[in-house]
């Protein structure tokens, strides 16, 4: 089972594959595999969370499945996710930029589902010497609502899930 931060990587991620661009999660520290098209490599950044509602209680609501009354908790998170664009050298500029600018449209709102979009921000291409691939770093920073619930009757919490906080 993954963790709610783990799911907010892969609900942006599956946002952006969606939107036709060449995204996947970020690698880990093993052997890099050899890149034959730009990629957008998709982590989390940061995490800063505050209460919601009144000391994180948001009040009750009936669970539709159980119909058992559920105290639900929260935080507003603050997830700041590294959106950086791979190439291997000898890359078309064109194509580059092609990518670069389908990227920053998917960044507008409304985003993904669960997510409120917030800044978005990057640098400049540039040759990453210990990658030894072009890299044009960005970021995009984004809030969500993380909501636990508790029954009454058992007092225990279930599991956290993002839910989004968009207005329109």
């Amino acid at each position: 089972m993954s963790t709610p931060m783990e799911q907010a990587v892969e609900v942006l991620c599956q946002h952006l594959r969606d939107q036709q661009l060449p995204a996947r999660t970020a690698w880990s520290t093993e052997a890099r595999p050899q890149l034959e098209a730009p990629v957008i490599a998709v982590s989390l950044r940061g995490c800063e969370s505050t209460p919601a509602g009144f000391s994180g209680y948001l009040g009750q609501r009936l669970n539709p499945d159980t119909q058992a009354w559920e105290e639900r908790y929260g935080k507003t998170v603050t997830l700041t996710f590294g959106l950086d664009l791979y190439a291997a050298p000898g890359t078309d500029p064109a194509a580059l930029e092609q990518i670069w600018a389908a990227l920053a449209q998917a960044c507008l709102p409304p985003g993904p589902k669960g997510l409120t979009v917030g800044t978005f921000s990057c640098g400049e291409t540039d040759y990453d010497q210990q990658a030894r691939l072009l890299k044009r770093p960005a970021q995009l920073v984004c809030t969500a609502l993380l909501v636990s619930g508790s029954t009454q009757e058992q007092g225990e919490f279930l599991d956290f899930e993002i839910r989004g906080e968009r207005t329109l």
